[in-house]
């Protein structure tokens, strides 16, 4: 007895030998950039959730049903026009690595994983899937040539922020640009990993929520992505001000160990948590 096939189009289909070729060597590939990445950027408190935010982008890849899809691989006619792109691609991410350019590089990346689909299942299966393979790029941390002025200026003001707030609590703080000063503690702004990379991996696990959430309701959608960036601001100012009262009920050094990762955790629990509180307070004023 034959056993019916299931529905729908790729990843449901069985995948060809050529496909697993390509498969094996987008992997391969792929092994440079994720082992600077692992050793460099996530395995710092400003990069940690880049792991989170691949995982999550490649299970956004495989969530999509095939129903959608009729179309199919590129003919061979068509894929000849498509290679000096590809080879483009594949110049700038060796050249990315080679410089040091991990955003590049790991952009790069991300857009030859899209054109192996493309080419495999057509252009359906990718717009099917365009939020993940953008959403995949904030998994790398942003240079800091693209952004220091602004990162720079955000830090500056969220010093300031929270030195205010410890002052209503009766602590004595000061800042002096991105120093801090807590009791007899010297803090620097990178030690509270105020940077830009952590708002953009906030940014993007906010715009995770609202696509898986709301990605239906367009108005809805597009309404909370308006929240997301000064939540993403509010909640990292909450983790310097906990580590700032940390540092002055414990020392420096409680504050510099363990609770140093753990405030990111927290940071992101508070956007989170922020973020569907926001969400439940838009659903109310809409039936209302």
């Amino acid at each position: 007895m034959r056993m019916p096939q299931p529905a729908g189009g790729w990843p449901h289909r069985r995948l060809a030998h050529a496909d697993l070729a390509l498969l094996a060597g987008l992997l391969l590939l792929a092994l440079p950039a994720l082992h600077a990445l692992w050793v460099g950027a996530w395995s710092t408190a400003q990069g940690a959730q880049g792991p989170i935010v691949l995982g999550s982008g490649l299970w956004l890849i495989l969530r999509e049903t095939g129903a959608r899809e009729k179309g199919g691989a590129l003919s061979g006619a068509r894929m000849v026009l498509m290679w000096p792109l590809l080879g483009v691609l594949l110049v700038a991410y060796v050249l990315a690595l080679m410089t040091g350019v991990l955003a590049l590089a790991w952009a790069t990346l991300v857009a030859i994983g899209a054109f192996a689909l493309f080419a495999v299942a057509g252009w359906p299966a990718l717009s099917a899937r365009w939020f993940a393979f953008l959403y995949l790029i904030f998994a790398a941390p942003v240079p800091t040539r693209l952004a220091g002025s602004l990162a720079d200026a955000l830090s500056v003001w969220l010093s300031r922020a929270a030195v205010e707030i410890l002052w209503l609590c009766g602590i004595d703080a000061a800042s002096s640009g991105l120093d801090l000063y807590v009791d007899q503690y010297e803090l620097r702004m990178a030690d509270a990993c105020a940077g830009l990379n952590s708002l953009t991996s906030l940014f993007a696990i906010g715009l995770f929520y609202i696509f898986v959430r709301h990605r239906s309701r367009w108005r809805h959608a597009l309404a909370l992505c308006v929240f997301v960036p000064p939540i993403a601001v509010l909640s990292n100012l909450a983790r310097i001000v906990i580590l700032l009262l940390v540092t002055h009920v414990w020392g420096d050094e409680v504050a510099q160990g363990i609770l140093h990762r753990g405030t990111g955790i927290v940071m992101f629990v508070v956007a989170l948590a922020t973020l569907l509180a926001v969400d439940a307070l838009l659903s109310r004023l809409v039936r209302s």
